[in-house]
């Protein structure tokens, strides 16, 4: 699966307490939604990694999105 980011996009993920928190501009926003519209039409069990070396935010945990059913 080939994920494509806006170059103005800005997402941020962590944990606070125990709770998974995602920040993101608007152009993050947008291109995170158009990410998971490509992520859904795969085949179950396909999933993404994400990280501060990968389309996050410098200091992000990582975060893995993988398709379902």
């Amino acid at each position: 699966m080939d994920i494509m980011w806006d170059p103005n996009s800005s997402v941020r993920a962590r944990i606070d307490d125990g709770v998974a928190i995602i920040g993101a501009n608007r152009e993050g926003l947008l291109t995170l939604a158009e990410n998971l519209v490509v992520l859904a039409r795969e085949q179950p069990g396909t999933h993404v990694h994400l990280d501060q070396y990968n389309s996050l935010e410098d200091g992000s945990c990582e975060l893995i999105i993988e398709r379902l059913e």
